[in-house]
């Protein structure tokens, strides 16, 4: 067997053994995640708007432009991390990110009444934040993996609803119990004390000497060339389109349910079952990517987001809230796990943390907009109506066309189009 093949298989088989050291950086990119900006800003944002209206009197939607701010900022950050995640260790650059987003947001309960003082911690917030959440990990879980990338990156991004699953509960309980600034600096420490260790200890590419043709970081479409293609496009516009939907639905989930007559403590079940369903989700989406066509994946998973939304709008009891929340949970982690696989199939690693990061610039976009226009609509309609929510949907549905247009993978090692090892070129020996 030539040796370039050989070595393929071994990679492969390494792959699916426990002991394979790619799996300890799942493993801390897991728990980095777990309580990272991706996961610690969505799902508990909601949680602090009656409390912070009731001590400043500040309304849903000027409260709501401290997220949008933040994802704003998350947007235009983005590429430069991808630029300096492609040509520096992850761990230069996730480790200072960690630092300064749990400091900032443990600073939160040092609010003042001054919104412009909450707006500039969500700047800084969002600033730093992609570098403690997927893109700051997935480069580096990527060059591990070839044959099970699929579910390493999944699991990694189960990480986010671990986070989902317990820290709106987590945040509820503090806020019932000792008042919102006591939970804004638990949730900043929590972010430093068990990301800050497991990354330094633990994070770091594979090894260039260790690295055959299909993870290599050498190999794949430059950042112009990858742009020039639909395929990015079609990529970013479902991203784009996909984060309306669920960050808006997400964002003011709690407080639609109290509105219609759900506890807080049912509300905030509400968003902890997102965080469950999003767990299992997200580990089949990765079960599914390195078995099937992701586009096709992708397209299921955002049909039962379009579902659970719609659900969602007519939703006036816990059980049928529990229920739209659990639709939108399974299927609504889901783009984070196909995104990075589908970059890194069509157009390898070379620049994957930059383009990563760019599609995520177009999330950010999408998931400003999402929160503020519903606040917007609560704001002069004077509650959520049914119609208003349903149209929330209407953005997850217009991607699931756009997928149709994606092409077969181009990178080696794609489910739709086997993988071909070829030999390295050898030397030529020149008779003397």
């Amino acid at each position: 067997m030539p040796e370039p093949i050989l070595q393929s298989v071994e990679t492969q088989m390494e792959e699916s053994r426990l002991a394979y050291p790619g799996w300890k950086v799942v493993l801390a990119g897991f728990f980095g995640v777990a309580v990272s900006f991706a996961s610690i800003v969505p799902y508990t944002f909601g949680l602090f708007l009656k409390p912070l209206a009731a001590s400043f009197g500040w309304n849903r939607e000027a409260t709501s432009a401290g997220f949008s701010i933040a994802a704003l900022t998350l947007a235009a950050a983005s590429p430069g991390l991808g630029f300096l995640l492609d040509r520096y260790k992850p761990r230069r650059i996730v480790l200072p990110c960690i630092a300064v987003f749990s400091a900032a947001y443990a600073s939160l309960a040092l609010l003042t009444p001054h919104l412009l003082h909450f707006y500039l911690t969500f700047f800084l917030i969002g600033l730093v934040g992609n570098g403690t959440a997927y893109i700051g990990y997935s480069r580096a879980i990527s060059t591990w993996f070839n044959r099970r990338r699929g579910l390493a990156l999944s699991i990694m991004l189960a990480g986010s609803a671990l986070g989902a699953m317990l820290l709106p509960v987590l945040a509820q309980a503090v806020i019932t119990r000792q008042g919102w600034r006591a939970a804004y600096l638990i949730l900043g420490l929590l972010a430093f004390a068990v990301g800050f260790p497991l990354t330094a200890a633990f994070v770091r590419e594979r090894p260039r000497a260790r690295l055959h043709q299909n993870v290599s970081t050498e190999q794949g479409a430059s950042v112009v060339r990858a742009l020039a293609t639909p395929a990015f496009w079609i990529i970013a516009a479902t991203v784009c389109l996909y984060a309306i939907s669920v960050n808006g639905a997400i964002a003011h989930l709690s407080a639609l349910l109290t509105d219609r007559g759900v506890s807080t403590s049912g509300a905030a079940l509400s968003v902890s079952i997102i965080g469950a369903t999003s767990l299992v989700g997200r580990l089949l989406t990765g079960f599914f990517l390195d078995r099937f066509f992701g586009p096709r994946v992708s397209q299921t998973m955002m049909l039962m987001t379009v579902f659970g939304i719609v659900l969602l709008s007519v939703a006036n009891s816990l059980t049928t809230g529990l229920i739209a929340a659990g639709f939108i949970g399974f299927s609504g982690g889901s783009e984070g796990d196909i995104t990075p696989y589908l970059l890194g199939r069509y157009f390898g690693l070379k620049r994957f943390s930059t383009l990563f990061a760019l599609t995520w610039t177009t999330y950010a976009i999408g998931g400003a907009a999402g929160p503020i226009l519903v606040g917007r609509v609560f704001d002069a309609m004077g509650s959520y109506r049914p119609i208003a929510i349903q149209l929330l949907a209407l953005p997850a549905l217009i991607p699931c066309l756009l997928m149709f247009a994606l092409p077969r993978y181009d990178i080696q090692g794609g489910r739709r189009q086997p993988v071909a090892i070829v030999p390295e070129p050898q030397p030529v020996e020149i008779a003397q």
